[in-house]
């Protein structure tokens, strides 16, 4: 009988726990991911000065010092308030190509292999741009990107989520642009912003366009709201991936599992868990007692993500490292939120398939060695 891909390997000792420099070198994968939330200090504070936009400092430590305290604030609406500096230097042709050319060879040099990101084009028309040209920039930006990793032997597979924004009443233009540009790189659609106060029913016309176009989509649940979040993001609006989620433990109690905590588990629904992002919004409380361990465990289909690398002042290496140094993760937990997240990608089942096969399970073979 011929193995799957995700078999384990005899090669790969599971339960080994790898130190930083075996991390670095791992292939991972990230599904939840912002664009406005990634971009490298010494690149806005160059950016802010070509638009004249006024930053908190413009020494790019500190800067990026700036970015990380002021997230720690346990609120998420404080949290989003920091992008307010990033977004200044999105609103133009150089500013999208830069940072998102750049985007793509931050993955690449963290040992991405896929990742998928995501961004809002309605919060980058300040400078003119069209809402089709927004995409269509960003689109050319991350294709030099990956063309430039390839090139460097370090080859990495970019897709992109449109976001609309849950506060405001232009989603149903974003599902648009997403079935538009779905042959042009674009893979799928997500709702983000404020969570408490604007549910993602709010949105019903956008997901019932994006299901009869066959366009999939995640929305940010569970993170600054509860249980009733994740139920209507997932019942009422059809995700097929849940952004963060963390608050999914509340229909768990004595390991008994809730109504929605079972359909989510038993349906092989993605969790796009992002810890150091969850600390910092209030949604979880340590590393070591974040509830992507213990969802794990459980049999959940829990992916590991950035969310915000400049932001959260991290990177995938970073992530993975924090879990096996404070949570106790081996090799083997690593190895399976990458494969879970390619499993759970939003593009073609063979392309997911052939990426755990060729490049993510040889790579911990290497790596390891």
């Amino acid at each position: 009988m011929t193995a799957s891909p995700t078999d384990s390997r005899n090669d790969v000792r599971p339960d080994v726990r790898p130190d930083t420099d075996t991390v670095r070198r791992l292939p991972k994968a990230v599904l939840h991911d912002h664009l406005d939330g990634g971009l490298r200090p010494a690149t806005l504070v160059e950016l802010a000065a070509a638009v004249g936009h006024t930053l908190p400092t413009t020494d790019p430590d500190a800067l990026a010092a700036w970015y990380y305290e002021a997230a720690n604030s346990g609120d998420l609406v404080c949290y989003i308030a920091t992008f307010e500096h990033t977004l200044a230097v999105m609103q133009t042709r150089e500013g999208l190509l830069r940072t998102a050319e750049e985007y793509v060879l931050d993955l690449a040099a963290d040992g991405v292999v896929y990742g998928e990101v995501r961004y809002a084009p309605e919060l980058m028309l300040d400078g003119g741009l069209t809402l089709p040209e927004v995409v269509e920039t960003v689109q050319e930006g991350l294709a030099a990107g990956m063309a430039k990793a390839a090139d460097a032997g370090t080859p990495v597979r970019v897709g992109t989520l449109l976001c609309g924004m849950r506060m405001f009443d232009r989603s149903r233009e974003i599902a648009d642009l997403a079935v538009a540009f779905r042959d042009a790189g674009v893979v799928g659609f997500d709702i983000a912003g404020a969570e408490d106060g604007f549910p993602p029913a709010d949105h019903l016309d956008a997901f019932a366009h994006l299901r009869a176009e066959n366009v999939p989509f995640t929305i940010h649940a569970g993170e600054a709201h509860g249980l009733p979040s994740i139920h209507q993001a997932l019942q009422v609006c059809g995700a097929q991936r849940i952004g963060h989620g963390v608050r999914i433990t509340d229909d768990i109690v004595d390991g008994k599992l809730g109504r929605v905590a079972e359909w989510i588990r038993d349906r092989r629904i993605a969790l796009e868990m992002c810890p150091t992002s969850n600390l910092q919004t209030g949604a979880a409380t340590s590393i070591a007692d974040h509830p992507i361990t213990r969802l794990r465990d459980l049999g959940f289909r829990v992916t590991l993500n950035t969310d915000n690398r400049l932001v959260s002042g991290t990177t995938m290496t970073r992530e993975m490292s924090l879990l096996v140094e404070e949570a106790g993760w081996t090799l083997g937990d690593l190895r399976t939120v990458t494969v879970n997240a390619l499993k759970s990608a939003f593009i073609p089942f063979d392309e997911r398939n052939a990426l755990i096969r060729d490049v993510v399970l040889p790579g911990y073979d290497l790596a390891t060695r």
